[in-house]
């Protein structure tokens, strides 16, 4: 007798644990109607970026995180643009490697590495930057935008610039058609990213 009523506290004690594992999960986990507002956050504060299409398709993985914080929103979109030119510079490293490049591809690839180099940097330092701004306000706050601002348009200037190192027609080739590829895709993150800083620094 002692031993069923043993068993029977085991069983009602696993389904007590179940049950609140089970409610815990359910009330941790976004709504559909709350993680349908998030994406439709996401997608308005794109409609004001040059790339609205780059920004919906860049962002919506991170809508559960940036919820509808237009802090948040801009935060993830110079990350993502970090990330997006940290593989860049990891493209433009190989491509320098390769053994039948003309003497002036491998001085412009190394003169981009220096730009998307710099491009890597300088959104370091604009996420940082926006990271500290924490709750500040008035001029404090202006103070940290101003700097975010500067990085990020110093950032898309450097991408602008391994661009033009490619001009002319002695790159019409295949690795010229790369880089511009990789650079053009970055610069259109940055630009997206600045866009949105822009709109958070504007609202706050």
């Amino acid at each position: 007798m002692a031993s069923r009523t043993a068993a029977s506290c085991v069983l009602l004690l696993v389904s007590v644990l179940y049950i609140s594992a089970v409610l815990v999960t359910a009330a941790n986990k976004p709504t559909a109607a709350a993680a349908a507002s998030d994406a439709s956050f996401i997608k308005t504060s794109c409609t004001s970026t040059t790339y609205p299409e780059i920004c919906v398709r860049s962002l919506s993985a991170y809508a559960s995180n940036i919820k509808q914080s237009p802090r948040q929103l801009a935060l993830t979109a110079l990350s993502v643009s970090q990330t997006r030119a940290e593989s860049c510079m990891s493209f433009v490293i190989k491509l320098g490697k390769f053994k039948n490049l003309k003497p002036r591809e491998r001085k412009a690839i190394k003169d981009c590495l220096d730009e998307v180099s710099d491009t890597v940097d300088r959104l370091s330092k604009s996420v940082q930057e926006l990271k500290q701004s924490g709750q500040s306000k008035g001029p404090d706050f202006e103070w940290h935008m101003s700097n975010v601002e500067t990085w990020a348009s110093a950032a898309l200037t450097d991408e602008n610039t391994c661009s033009d190192g490619f001009a002319g027609k002695a790159f019409d080739g295949k690795v010229k058609a790369s880089v511009r590829a990789q650079i053009v895709s970055v610069a259109q993150y940055i630009s997206n990213a600045l866009s949105l800083v822009n709109q958070y620094a504007e609202k706050h």
